[in-house]
């Protein structure tokens, strides 16, 4: 083909086609903030929506600030999308005459969990320092990051549901058990729903502008639907904190062995002049009874337990003794009684003591360097 014929062919301009706008970036800033909101609610996704709120954080807090409000959850970087919305607007230099009221809420919901993010940073910092390689988590970051990868996850999705128009629910006492996750975990869960349903009752029976404003686009009838839903899922965080309490191992404190029982007790051994050597403390713990006699007052006292565990020792202190059925008697001839009290019963010594003409006290229970320890029993 020759030059004269490629010079009559007129060639065909290209013409670039204009991208597509999708996400933040197609929000239809020119009708105002109000647009905006509801365009996020139902058009942005989750991850555009925290992006949103993220870069508001770096552009308005200090560095060590936005650490600390980054550091949290992020559930709890985006209370809802409305927030996400007045970000995008502070963003992008955008002005509107609602602007200074969701400004003011968001400088406030970021500035209450600057302190909650500085807990969670500190522990972080702290674990790289503690091992340059392996990061360890403490319990309750442990706890935090299941939370946040399962039933927070599962409030999403719901969330997402409602924002598609669908009538989900959510069994959150099934969830809670599927998850493997305790009464502990419930609050956090508590304060998301009892969020989404202090925003459907103002819409409903109309307290805040705002809220009738957010939710317009719902029929009554499905704001009262998902306040139900709502207060069923507390009910459903009430069962769970119960169920865990009433199935809380109770932790039974074993008393310690016999001779450390006895490591300090007081008595004394051995008594000449009422010619009577003390048995081993040892064998007190455990039995029903127990006969000793002050050296010193010549009191003999008789300790009696229907504990079935028996006798405990404290020191030089009788455990667990029935102050009702115990005595104390002052004897004037002690060695009358004594010989008695070693090789009678229990009935034949109380016959004794009862023909005695001696006042009966209770005894303390504490045993002392004049305390002679006479004899146990089983009965």
């Amino acid at each position: 083909m020759g030059l004269t014929a490629l010079k009559g062919k007129k060639s065909k301009k290209k013409i670039a086609r204009a991208k597509v706008r999708t996400g933040a970036n197609a929000a239809p800033i020119e009708q105002g903030l109000e647009s905006v909101q509801y365009y996020f609610q139902n058009e942005v996704s989750r991850k555009d929506a925290i992006e949103q709120v993220k870069t508001y954080v770096k552009n308005t807090f200090s560095k060590q600030e936005a650490r600390y409000i980054l550091s949290n959850p992020e559930y709890k970087l985006l209370p809802s999308y409305y927030s996400a919305a007045t970000a995008f607007f502070i963003n992008s230099n955008l002005q509107d005459d609602k602007l200074p009221y969701w400004q003011e809420a968001l400088q406030k919901r970021m500035t209450d969990i600057i302190e909650s993010g500085k807990v969670l940073y500190n522990e972080k910092q702290k674990a790289k320092k503690d091992s340059a390689n392996v990061i360890t988590l403490s319990p309750a970051q442990r706890l935090q990051k299941k939370i946040s990868n399962t039933i927070m996850q599962d409030l999403l999705e719901l969330e997402d549901d409602w924002i598609d128009g669908k009538e989900s629910t959510i069994n959150l006492y099934d969830r809670f058990k599927f998850h493997g996750l305790a009464g502990s975990a419930t609050l956090p869960v508590r304060g998301v729903v009892e969020g989404w349903l202090l925003d459907y009752e103002d819409a409903y029976h109309k307290r805040c502008d705002q809220a009738v404003e957010g939710y317009s686009h719902l029929k009554r009838s499905e704001l009262n639907r998902r306040i139900k839903a709502c207060n069923d899922m507390l009910s459903d965080l009430d069962s769970i904190k119960a169920a865990t309490k009433a199935s809380r191992t109770i932790k039974v404190k074993r008393p310690k062995s016999a001779d450390k029982q006895v490591a300090k007790v007081k008595f004394k051994k051995e008594d000449n002049d009422f010619k009577v050597v003390s048995i081993n403390p040892v064998q007190i713990v455990g039995k029903t009874r127990l006969y000793t006699f002050n050296a010193k007052h010549r009191e003999l006292s008789m300790f009696y337990t229907d504990k079935p565990s028996g006798f405990e020792i404290s020191g030089s202190t009788i455990k667990y003794f029935d102050k009702e059925q115990s005595i104390k008697v002052r004897l004037r001839k002690p060695m009358d009684i004594l010989p008695l009290i070693l090789d009678k019963t229990p009935n034949q010594i109380q016959k004794e003591l009862s023909n005695l003409s001696v006042k009966v006290n209770t005894p303390n229970g504490r045993l002392n360097e004049e305390t002679l320890l006479l004899r146990v029993l089983d009965k």
